[in-house]
């Protein structure tokens, strides 16, 4: 295809004059219809006309659905929120229409990021681009196939809590970052877990989403979490010689041997470009998948307390006193995962249970970040398995207890917890090689990746 190009290329054409960007905006909404109506890939599309704006030049930019946008339904892929149209558009959302962006839609995804596969959804459930009965992962799914499906220059922005952008990239072939905890903003994000979710970028090449952060990081005053850093561009400089690498055995366990085998491949090419990687250990990380759940369902069952039928989405007759009436609504508007997860948290932070669950779990996430910063202390960069098995079919899903479904997170788990930045790059069909950086390091870590992008 004419439009089959890489993001650098298609500014530098724009830049140009070479490009027909109204043939190219048609073109490229056209195949995102067909190609939803194959794989259920968006929440909607837009309807508005796009203008080619300097900088981005109209590039085509998707948004979850839990990213907040002033002209499109954003119902985190929950009934619940049927028909919210947000007032206002999310800080990272502005920030890319301000750089000339053009907001193509709003990409399906699990529940309010309750999900690894993409299955929880109320608007249908999306599927791999390479292989129709396998999942493209979860719960930024629509996000990373939509990258994948489509052979455009693009990029995606999506949201991760625990894994939720690199587990769908890995699954999808393509490219995912989750940046350190408050670089970029949460301002318009629908919660899950607020001390947990991070926005981020999903792409076909690392230069992509070194575009994307430059344009979105940094400090916002609309959020109180989002630290004090000035924007700034983050320009790659490729190169892997002299890193030191470090390489968790805890992570290469129950690990399928063609994702080991892959990972480890792109690990000894790294090795043999002028990295040194030793093998380490990282000893809480069994802790993590536990500590992960108790503090993620605590947050959203307090978070989710709001959607009750009175002020967004979805609306019920107004019978009954209070308890009845939000009990109607809340029967209808949230899935299965949703209510089981507000179950869960709702209970782990009842009196006399909270200091025995929560601030336990707490704790044991301090041991968890400090295990990250021994390491760090001695290695550029931690690389891993980004999950350890190949994207399931959906016939294999069906078939996992809610339990087998949590420990599919096990090795994005822990980073997420410690708000560090990772980025998953692939190192073979449904594998992705996981590299993790200490806080605020997004420029190594981009850099690393570019580098074995470059020789892979």
């Amino acid at each position: 295809m004419k439009y089959n190009i890489s993001v650098s290329e298609f500014l530098d054409q724009s830049k140009a004059g070479s490009i027909e960007y109204a043939d190219f905006i048609l073109s490229y909404l056209e195949d995102l219809k067909n190609v939803n109506k194959q794989l259920r890939l968006m929440q909607c599309i837009s309807k508005e006309e796009a203008r080619p704006n300097p900088f981005l030049f109209g590039l085509p930019v998707t948004v979850k659905d839990n990213i907040c946008t002033s002209d499109m339904q954003s119902s985190a892929g929950s009934k619940i929120l049927s028909g919210y149209v947000p007032p206002f558009d999310a800080t990272t959302v502005s920030r890319m229409r301000e750089a000339g962006a053009f907001i193509a839609g709003k990409t399906n995804q699990d529940e309010f990021g309750f999900g690894t596969f993409s299955t929880n959804s109320a608007y249908g459930i999306p599927k791999n681009p390479h292989d129709t009965a396998r999942s493209c992962g979860g719960s930024s799914g629509g996000a990373a196939a939509v990258v994948a499906a489509m052979p455009y220059p693009q990029i995606a922005l999506a949201e991760s809590t625990g894994g939720s952008i690199s587990c769908p990239a890995a699954f999808c072939n393509v490219v995912g970052l989750t940046p350190t905890y408050g670089l970029v903003s949460r301002y318009g994000l629908i919660d899950y877990a607020n001390s947990l979710d991070k926005i981020g970028l999903i792409a076909k090449q690392v230069s992509d989403i070194a575009l994307g952060l430059s344009i979105i990081a940094g400090n916002d005053h609309h959020d109180s979490t989002s630290l004090p850093v000035e924007r700034s561009r983050y320009s790659l400089q490729p190169d892997i010689k002299g890193i030191k690498i470090a390489v968790p055995k805890e992570y290469f366990e129950h690990i399928d041997k063609e994702v080991e085998k892959n990972v480890w491949d792109a690990i000894k090419k790294m090795e043999s470009n002028g990295a040194t990687y030793q093998e380490t250990s990282l000893p809480s990380t069994k802790y993590a998948l536990a500590s992960y759940y108790i503090i993620a369902t605590t947050e959203a069952s307090t978070n989710l307390s709001k959607l009750c039928g009175m002020r967004y989405g979805l609306h019920g007759t107004l019978e009954g006193n209070f308890n009845e009436y939000f009990t109607q609504v809340r029967t209808e508007g949230f899935g299965e995962e949703a209510k089981r997860r507000i179950i869960l948290g709702t209970f782990a932070r009842m009196s006399g249970y909270r200091e025995q669950y929560y601030m336990k779990a707490m704790r044991v996430r301090t041991l968890i970040t400090q295990d990250f910063k021994r390491v760090f202390a001695k290695h550029d960069v931690i690389a891993a398995p980004t999950m350890p098995v190949v994207p399931p079919k959906f016939t294999e899903i069906e078939k996992l207890t809610p339990l087998q479904n949590y420990q599919m997170d096990v090795l994005t788990v822990p980073p997420n917890l410690s708000g560090i930045p990772m980025i998953s790059v692939p190192c073979g069909h449904f594998a992705g090689l996981h590299l993790m950086a200490d806080h605020l390091q997004e420029s190594k870590l981009l850099n690393v990746a570019a580098g074995y992008e470059a020789v892979k």
